[in-house]
């Protein structure tokens, strides 16, 4: 009853194009498969599609050229039509209610079986440093693990801080964005870390630069594995 109650008043609309949906729907399938679906081929260290012929598990040449800190990214969908669009939205739009939304792909990316392979201890939401936080009014990655712990029952670990404030990323090339974030996070004190094995959460992985350092502090601190998921790939 209450949930017809609810459709009275708020039908469901889709929150891409803004069309009429059955209940419970939040996005309709032709705006979901404008973001396309990473399939194999693709890198099993960061999930980067890979356009052509390759036989089993490779590694990118990013991956190739330097070890990252993670067992490895898994990302779905590339961060391309409605979804990008939601995902900027949500970020900069300050659009809350889209978390819901977006935590859909974060559901989907843990039932990939590098993640279930260890079942994770923790979600770690990646942190911004409080001057972002005040800027922007929230953490988008801490509000995408707050739903999908909701979802998956899987905890949340707050341990990383980010202790330097450091440019937007958004213009920088590979190699720039590796300088920008060094020594950019630390262990929060009294976090215990060790022989657990935990998941990273970000919005978008983009060159992995930000998930690889958050990874070398928990690594440092003991973690058993440290893998990660992101709502789509740049």
């Amino acid at each position: 009853m209450l949930n017809t109650l609810l459709e009275v008043f708020y039908p469901s609309n889709c929150v891409g194009c803004g069309h009429p949906q059955d209940p419970g729907t939040l996005l309709c399938n032709e705006c979901k498969e404008t973001a396309p679906r990473i399939r194999a081929p693709f890198c099993r260290c960061c999930s980067r599609p890979f356009a052509g012929f390759i036989y089993g598990e490779f590694s990118c040449p990013n991956c190739e050229d330097r070890t990252p800190a993670f067992d490895c990214v898994v990302s779905n969908y590339q961060a391309k039509g409605v979804l990008k669009e939601l995902i900027h939205r949500f970020k900069y739009g300050h659009q809350f209610y889209l978390r819901r939304v977006l935590a859909e792909f974060l559901v989907e990316a843990m039932q990939d079986t590098r993640l279930q392979a260890d079942p994770a201890d923790y979600l770690v939401p990646v942190p911004l440093h409080p001057t972002r936080f005040r800027e922007r009014g929230f953490n988008q990655a801490d509000a995408l693990a707050e739903t999908l712990s909701k979802r998956t029952r899987v905890p949340i670990l707050r341990c990383i801080e980010r202790r330097r404030y450091t440019n937007t990323q958004t213009r920088f090339d590979r190699f720039e964005r590796m300088q920008n974030l060094r020594n950019a996070f630390v262990l929060r004190k009294n976090s215990d870390v060790r022989g657990k094995h935990l998941v990273l959460l970000d919005d978008v992985l983009t060159t992995g630069s930000t998930l690889h350092e958050c990874a070398l502090v928990l690594r440092a601190a003991g973690a058993e594995s440290v893998r990660a998921i992101t709502v789509a790939r740049g």
